[in-house]
């Protein structure tokens, strides 16, 4: 598997599972600004923490794990490429070792997780991978290329099923899924929303 040409991204199954956050990565990575890969042991995880949370959704996460696959048409980390790695690879949760043999697999430069203890530095910045927190990463795509993560999260609150929510409340909305520094610049934006 070669490497992408834009920075790439694998996301671990904690920034995957809740929604806006979910959406908010989705978008920027549709947006191009940069690569999202995860992969399908991944997906398992986070269907299977939300349907735990929320025995209603039982079966119909599907078309939610649709339109991810859709916004990001080369999401997918192989099994193969990441299985022959892990065997090799040690963390202080066993369960995490996956994401950093995709992440490896894949040819990432970064794991967007919210699990920053579970990814100890000197365990993972021998492979070249950054450990960052999703609010952090958010934060960089809008230094990167304000108008493009903008016109993004215009797009995304356009989506929403209050597509009359104000652009405060989206801002509001980032922030009650952690995303605090992420709130504050885009209420520095909010005629732009």
């Amino acid at each position: 598997m070669a490497g992408h040409a834009r920075y790439t991204a694998v996301l671990d199954a904690c920034v995957l599972y809740p929604m806006a956050l979910s959406d908010a990565l989705m978008s920027l990575a549709s947006k191009g600004l940069f690569a999202g890969k995860w992969t399908t042991r991944i997906e398992d995880e986070w269907i299977r923490n939300l349907e735990e949370q929320r025995p209603d959704l039982i079966g119909l996460l599907t078309t939610r794990r649709d339109a991810m696959r859709d916004a990001v048409l080369d999401w997918e980390v192989q099994e193969a490429s990441w299985q022959a790695l892990a065997p090799s690879l040690v963390l202080p949760d066993p369960d995490d070792v996956h994401v950093l043999a995709a992440a490896i697999a894949g040819h990432a430069d970064c794991i967007v997780t919210a699990n920053l203890k579970d990814f100890p530095t000197e365990r993972v910045e021998q492979f070249g991978i950054e450990v960052i927190h999703p609010d952090d990463f958010i934060v960089k795509q809008l230094d990167l290329d304000l108008f493009a993560a903008l016109a993004a999260f215009r797009e995304m609150r356009a989506r929403w099923r209050r597509p009359n929510a104000t652009p405060e409340e989206f801002a509001q909305a980032m922030e009650k899924n952690g995303l605090v520094v992420t709130a504050e610049r885009l209420r520095q934006a909010l005629s732009l929303l």
